[in-house]
């Protein structure tokens, strides 16, 4: 059970965006990916993205570039698994990566019927795990309220 895990790729022509640069829809794609990745290792069986906040885009990715993705576990739930992902990314001849995109996704382990299964606890080991976490717990609070101003214009 690790707590964080890394991905590395090329940005393809097939991700490109009509301004030349990766799309961000693959972006986002790409980060569902690594956070489901890191919930299926932390649990030890299927999750589902329950949701995705805060997404920031701070620096476009240059198709040809190599794209880093690290998904780490920040906090949990008795079912629900908060997971940070940060997207880098560099040209092949560069050292330096550039941080390109953040955000939280919070998955839940679901049984073979679907249903919510406990998954084990996250316990901070460091002074920036415990940050991290402290980061997670601020997220929910704030979440609360947008939930609750969002529900007056949710159409069913």
């Amino acid at each position: 059970m690790n707590k964080q895990l890394q991905l590395r790729f090329l940005a393809e022509p097939g991700d490109v965006n009509f301004g030349g640069k990766v799309h961000g829809g693959a972006v986002m794609k790409w980060i569902d990916q690594a956070g489901y990745a890191c919930a299926v290792n932390w649990s030890g069986g299927y999750a589902v993205t329950v949701y995705v906040g805060g997404i920031q885009f701070y620096q476009p990715i240059m198709i040809g570039h190599l794209v880093e993705l690290r998904a780490r576990m920040i906090h949990t739930g008795k079912t629900s698994m908060h997971i940070a992902v940060d997207v880098y990314s560099k040209a092949l001849a560069s050292e330096e990566y550039i941080h390109n995109t953040h955000c939280i996704v919070i998955f839940v382990a679901v049984d073979e019927q679907g249903q919510p299964r406990p998954v084990p606890s996250f316990e901070p080991a460091t002074e920036d795990e415990q940050r991290w976490q402290q980061y997670a717990i601020k997220l929910m609070e704030l979440r609360k309220d947008i939930s609750e101003e969002m529900r007056s214009f949710r159409q069913e």
